[in-house]
């Protein structure tokens, strides 16, 4: 395999072991569904930060700008019933798994048609019918309930599988080796994906890992372990693909490092002290979602035009869910007791 470094700096450079470059046109769904996605989740995030601004959104707010390749190619390679695992900053995967955009948007708001309710917010997303369970504000605290839910299958005898997204900030928790070495010693049908964004907050991963390739952690369980371009849609969907085949015969857990960057801080709370303007404008130039439609319009799957087209699509789907937000009601004040404890059914 060729190897080719991401970084332009050289304290941070990571190398990734790439798979034969593939056209944009063999990927499945389809490039250009893939493309829409992302643009859907990047126009949904910048919402989210104008309406933070605008103290429409309160508490923490994580964007997922410029990761948004690893999300919409895993989730895309993935069966509708798989179960979603993720961190807090999963507003992305929500809206690839299906999430309804006005929905998750009421939530980021607080409002009653949230779906949580509005008592989760931005980093406590949850849809049962889309087997979405859930962001977790815990660094690394739902890697073992992955783990709960691939062996819940597996005694069921299905072959429905896990995907546990984990940021590299959760590597040194006790949780991430616990979780690991019991679905290696088990061979639970789970996909750990590491987005590996090259910081934990404002720690730089070389600062605070003697073994910077998170993959390699892995493998000393046991697991089948790889190394994947996480700023390209194509590599990653090929990859999850892979993996989760494997996974699904029952061959044991599999781990995945997608190696990314996020554009914007940790936090809307960040001031971005720890990275220096010449690496961030280094990762803008390989922006997933610049980078396919270049491609698809050098291959000549699609015009300038239609490309306006799909951004006007993403603009007024956030501007309804936006709208939608703003219009719902907050949750009344009689409901602040509930979901505390079990009710009754009839609750």
């Amino acid at each position: 395999m060729a190897t080719r470094f991401i970084s332009g700096r050289s304290d941070v450079a990571r190398s990734v072991d790439k798979q034969p470059a593939a056209s944009a046109r063999d990927a499945a769904p389809g490039p250009i569904a893939l493309l829409q996605t992302m643009m859907n989740i990047r126009r949904f995030e910048e919402k989210a930060a104008e309406m933070y601004a605008r103290g429409k959104i309160k508490g923490f707010l994580h964007l997922y700008i410029g990761q948004e390749a690893v999300a919409t190619g895993a989730i895309a390679a993935l069966r509708g019933d798989d179960y979603i695992v993720t961190h807090y900053r999963e507003h992305g995967h929500a809206l690839a798994r299906g999430l309804e955009p006005g929905r998750v948007m009421a939530e980021l708001f607080g409002k009653s048609t949230g779906v949580t309710g509005g008592r989760g917010g931005s980093m406590h997303l949850f849809d049962i019918s889309k087997s979405f369970f859930g962001g977790y504000a815990i660094v690394a605290g739902h890697m073992p309930l992955a783990c709960g839910l691939a062996l819940a299958e597996q005694y069921k005898g299905t072959n429905r599988i896990v995907a546990n997204f984990i940021g590299d900030g959760s590597v040194n928790e006790g949780e991430f080796h616990e979780a690991l070495n019991l679905a290696s010693v088990w061979k639970l049908p789970v996909i750990f994906i590491c987005e590996n964004n090259l910081y934990g907050m404002g720690t730089a991963m070389r600062r605070v890992s003697a073994l910077v390739e998170i993959y390699k952690r892995a493998e000393a369980y046991g697991i089948d372990a790889e190394q994947v371009d996480g700023m390209d849609v194509i590599a990653m969907h090929a990859a999850v693909s892979r993996l989760a085949a494997k996974v699904r015969t029952g061959e044991g857990p599999a781990f995945l490092e997608a190696i990314c960057f996020r554009f914007r801080g940790h936090s809307m709370a960040d001031a971005e002290l720890y990275r220096t303007k010449g690496e961030v404008e280094h990762w803008r130039k390989l922006d997933p979602i610049t980078q396919l439609s270049q491609q698809l319009i050098a291959e000549k799957t699609i015009k300038k035009t239609d490309l306006a087209a799909m951004q006007a699509r993403s603009d007024t789907l956030v501007a309804d869910a936006t709208t939608f937000a703003e219009d719902s009601p907050n949750p009344p004040l009689d409901s602040l007791m509930r979901h505390v404890y079990q009710e009754p059914a009839d609750a």
